[in-house]
Formats: C-alpha cells, sequence, structure tokens
C-alpha cells in the first residue's frame, strides 16, 4: 500500500516511516503543508497519514497562520478527493478530534500512540473504504489475513 505522511518533525517520521515500511508500505513523507500540497496533486496514494501542526514549507520554523493539517484536510475534502486520512496529533482534547473528523478525517489518533494500534487503524480504514467490513478477506477458497499475514487454502 502507498501511504502519504505529512509530518513534520524528524524523529517520529523517520521512525514511522521505517516501521511502515518493514509492515510492507511504500512510504512517501513530506514536512510541510506546500510539499503535501504537491504530492496529492501529483500522485495518488492509498491513505494519508497527517499531522496537524504543519509549517507552511520545510525551511519554515513555526506553522504557517492560518495554515495547517485541517486546512489541508478541508482543501483534499473540498476537491472532492476521497483518499483515507488519519489525523495522528498531539491535539488531543475532544474539540479538536471532533474538528478533525468533522472536517474530513476517517480516523484521529492522538500523540504518543502505540506502533500495532496505528497499524490496525490503518487496516480497519483501508477496508472500510474498500468496501469491506470483515477483516479477513476469502476468494475462491483463499483466506487472506492482512492482520498476520497469513494465507490459507481451504
Amino acid at each position: 500500500m502507498r501511504l502519504l505522511l505529512v509530518e513534520d518533525d524528524r524523529m517520529i517520521g523517520s521512525g514511522l516511516r521505517a516501521v511502515l515500511q518493514s509492515e510492507g508500505h511504500a512510504v512517501d513523507w513530506v514536512r510541510d503543508i506546500r510539499s503535501a500540497r504537491a504530492a496529492l496533486a501529483s500522485e495518488s496514494f492509498d491513505l494519508v497519514l497527517l499531522d496537524l501542526g504543519l509549517p507552511e514549507a520545510a525551511d519554515s520554523v513555526q506553522a504557517a497562520p492560518g495554515a495547517d493539517g485541517i486546512t489541508l484536510l478541508r482543501e483534499l475534502r473540498g476537491r472532492r478527493n476521497p483518499t483515507p486520512v488519519i489525523v495522528i496529533t498531539a491535539r488531543d482534547a475532544p474539540e479538536a478530534r471532533i474538528l478533525g473528523l468533522d472536517s474530513g478525517a476517517d480516523d484521529y489518533l492522538p500523540k504518543p500512540f502505540d506502533l500495532a494500534e496505528l497499524s490496525a487503524r490503518i487496516r480497519a480504514v483501508t477496508r472500510r473504504h474498500g468496501g469491506h467490513a470483515q477483516p479477513v478477506l476469502c476468494h475462491c477458497g483463499v483466506r487472506l489475513d492482512p492482520a498476520t499475514r497469513q494465507v490459507t487454502l481451504d
């Protein structure tokens, strides 16, 4: 699966990218709003992991006034882009969660979070987005469990 990771913190971003790649995902990592806009305009992703406190450009030190991950999320949804989005942020107040979900996020995970939980949420969101309610995929006697990566033949 191809993921877009939008995270300005170098330590968090590099760690998340390494873990997600070890799980078999292709991960494009950008660190600012401008790069995220460019990536979303030119590429197709299966899912976006979106931090909220982002600078406008990588050379900016602070978040851009009036622009953050919520702005980016609203722009994405305003263009009718259905790509699933999981917000990953330190903003954990109920009001922030509600704003993120009401702005178009498919899920909202406050930092710090457990990496196994993030992986499970990625699987759940992409499964629902693909129209599959069941966690195990079955076809012609072949069963695939994405959580365990086990394939069995009936």
